[in-house]
């Protein structure tokens, strides 16, 4: 006979379930996602309150077992053992899914985790019908059997979930490792300090700790306080949740430009505007901020009907305030598309609408601007994929060139790299399309080096082929020379080719910023020393500064198409192009003149000082490979 039993108090279980209460109360107001993971959550959680439960029943049963039938008493403990073995069952399954351990590994502890239930669980039942486990015996007496086969049981599974947490470590983040085996240790030292005690009151409480815990260090997604909103990670989550169901979703997006990129927080009365937008239109919509400037509400068409009315009744509200705060504003409206299933392609097609709009400007996204931005998303995503494989051999990136030809040798011994890209589904994209792309999402430097890599190739084969390369130039942006690694880069790609220096130039565009102009210098200068040629592109568009111009150790000046179609308007206009060219060969500049057509074209550019001319009289760009035909071959 044993009488640990009734030292039981019900104040353990009492506070797990007031616990469990807790935690379901949060992730019923809380937003989170329902993946696999919080499910098990759940089903651990429910698993929990029904050991509470049970166990409270079981006891108070227990002590007035003179009047009660056993079979409900042995029911009690079995559901309470179950669900306690249940618990830890699942947080076996639960802790595999993060360290996403391969498929065969996974199988093996599975395999594992389902003998484990099976022999606890099977245990207590045949001990149950067998009458070798827990009894009530025809004197009302209480046998408990091999009282230690739970503790056993705990134990086998909690070095399961450390073996996998230890072995494994370098797949889940460290915190979080720590946490669990931190909350695992305390909940051990609650069994063992309640079996000192001849206690079995505090056996579900040691069980709720690490449901809190990741509750807290995984699913906890708290609002932010002042708008109401949650993150771009909770938006990253529901875009995937919503994809895996096929559901539809109404998006609508506030951009404050005042606001992006900047740390600025929101006035009081705008906080208080936000707020109110999230939950007084819509039922059952979360507010995700996306960035400082940018909130998005996501609104479940399912459980608002009538969402097309509350479209108009919140935009009418929107610029009603506008005339009050005056901070510019756009806002996009879409709904979920079946061709997107990242969260930050929805961010890119969001940006995309809002290029072309006006502030303080609303606009509904139809299938016409969905097919224009697939045609740039797939675009961006090659782009994506040419930087992240990192090869300079790349074949979706072609290099066309542009004859230039030498006034004084009548010869063509120079040409200008194009940067070409063409893709499996599209054919050929031009410039126009990609390269600003390349340049917003900064993937334009890996395009410019593959275009150098190629140019370089192709310069030692025309060289050992006997042909006369002077030089060929290829174009880099002012952002790229920013890069500490940029001259590194430049001399890398050349010497793994091995041509010299001076065969490679390089065309940049005059930069605006002061800071931009120390850099910009310093960077011509120590490639300059190595031998590689500088050309300033596109002189006479937009902004000059003649007194930086002169600073930059550039060799030649590119004058744009512009300046020759100006002169070809007016007497005026030659002159003054007459007197800079004239200029600028005075300083030992060179000056090429762009987009030469025709005969005319081509005698007043050499009449205005040109040393080099290119443009469509001579030849369109060309592939590389065929700069054979315009280069001539030395004796």
């Amino acid at each position: 006979m044993i009488t640990y039993y009734e030292n039981y108090t019900p104040v353990g279980d009492v506070t797990v379930l007031g616990l469990c209460l807790v935690v379901v109360i949060l992730m019923a107001v809380a937003y989170n996602i329902k993946s696999k993971n919080y499910r098990i959550l759940q089903l651990m959680t429910v698993c929990l309150m029904i050991a509470a439960s049970c166990s409270i029943g079981f006891h108070m049963m227990l002590n007035s077992r003179e009047n009660l039938p056993v079979f409900w008493i042995y029911l009690f403990r079995f559901l309470q053992r179950l669900a306690l073995f249940m618990n830890l069952f699942l947080f076996v399954i639960y802790v595999m899914e993060p360290l996403q351990l391969d498929k065969k590994i996974r199988k093996r502890f599975l395999v594992i985790d389902v003998v484990m239930l099976i022999l606890l669980v099977g245990h207590d039942l045949l001990g149950l019908l067998f009458g070798y486990g827990f009894r009530i015996d025809e004197n009302n007496a209480v046998h408990e059997g091999f009282k230690y086969f739970f503790p056993i049981g705990y134990m086998c599974y909690i070095g399961i979930i450390t073996w996998l947490l230890l072995v494994y470590r370098g797949r889940l983040v460290r915190q979080i490792m720590n946490g669990i085996i931190g909350t695992f240790g305390l909940s051990i030292i609650v069994m063992l300090s309640q079996g000192l005690h001849g206690q079995v009151s505090f056996t579900c409480v040691a069980f709720i700790f690490p449901i809190i815990t990741l509750m807290y260090l995984i699913h906890s997604n708290p609002y932010n306080i002042e708008i109401g909103t949650v993150n771009l990670s909770a938006f990253e989550d529901m875009v995937d949740y919503v994809k895996k169901r096929h559901e539809n979703r109404l998006f609508i997006s506030l951009l404050l430009p005042d606001f992006e990129g900047t740390g600025k927080h929101y006035p009081h009365e705008l906080q208080m505007l936000i707020r109110e937008f999230t939950g007084h239109y819509f039922r059952g919509a979360v507010l995700f901020q996306l960035s400082n400037g940018r909130m998005l509400l996501a609104v479940d068409m399912k459980r608002n009907p009538d969402f097309k009315e509350s479209i108009e009744s919140i935009l009418k509200r929107f610029k009603d305030e506008y005339e009050t705060y005056q901070y510019d504003f756009k806002v996009v409206i879409l709904t979920t598309v079946e061709s997107i299933s990242e969260h930050h392609d929805y961010i890119r097609l969001l940006q995309y609408i809002e290029k072309s709009m006006d502030n303080n400007s609303v606009h509904k996204v139809d299938e016409k601007d969905i097919a224009n931005f697939s045609n740039v998303n797939y675009v961006l995503s090659q782009l994506e994929d040419i930087k992240r494989c990192g090869n300079l051999d790349d074949p979706r990136i072609e290099v066309y060139t542009q004859p230039v030809y030498n006034i004084f040798t009548k010869k063509y011994d120079t040409a200008e790299a194009l940067m070409r890209m063409r893709l499996p589904k599209t054919g050929m994209v031009f410039p126009d399309v990609f390269i600003p792309l390349a340049e917003e999402y900064n993937y334009i430097h890996t395009l410019s080096l593959i275009i150098l890599h190629k140019t370089c190739l192709r310069i030692r084969d025309m060289i050992d082929s006997k042909f006369n390369v002077k030089r060929i130039s290829v174009n880099f942006s002012v952002s790229e020379l920013r890069d500490r690694g940029f001259c590194s880069d430049i001399k890398r790609v050349i010497e793994d080719v091995g041509i010299p220096y001076d065969k490679i130039a390089i065309e940049i565009t005059e930069s605006q910023n002061d800071q931009e102009f120390l850099i910009v210098k310093d960077r011509i200068e120590e490639l300059r020393n190595d031998g590689i040629k500088f050309y300033l592109d596109d002189f006479g568009t937009g902004y000059s500064n003649f007194e930086r111009i002169m600073e930059l150790p550039f060799d030649i000046i590119k004058f744009d198409r512009s300046l020759v179609i100006a002169c070809n308007s007016d007497e005026k206009s030659e002159r003054m192009v007459t007197h800079l060219a004239k200029m600028f060969s005075a300083m030992d500049y060179a000056v090429l003149y762009e987009g030469v057509e025709t005969d005319e074209d081509e005698e007043k550019c050499i009449r205005m000082s040109a040393k080099y001319l290119q443009g469509y009289k001579y030849s369109k760009p060309i592939p590389i490979d065929e700069l054979i035909y315009w280069f001539e071959k030395t004796a």
